[in-house]
């Protein structure tokens, strides 16, 4: 400590503060660079795979609800063609 204390009595405090708020700029930089600037562009990676494959899922919903809506109206169709002929059948009775 008293190396820092000399350092204050030779440049000044102001002087030793701005270097050490320097160095902590520099160091914060330096482990966001290498620490966290690989991470999230492996998470930035993973999270468009992510959305790649909702929307393939959301893709196959939509065709499987056409689908289904498709076949419901069919049987709709089906049923009420039924039905006419089945009242075409008692008129006749």
């Amino acid at each position: 400590m008293e190396g820092i204390g000399e350092l204050i009595s030779q440049y000044g405090f102001p002087i030793i503060a701005a270097v050490g708020a320097g160095y902590m700029v520099y160091y914060v930089w330096k482990w966001t660079t290498e620490v966290v600037d690989p991470i999230l562009n492996e998470a930035r990676t993973t999270l468009i795979a992510l959305i790649d494959r909702v929307r393939m899922l959301d893709n196959d919903l939509i065709r499987l609800n056409q689908k289904l809506n498709v076949i419901l109206q069919l049987r709709e169709q089906e049923l009420e063609e039924q039905r006419k002929k089945d009242l075409k059948k008692d008129k006749k009775d």
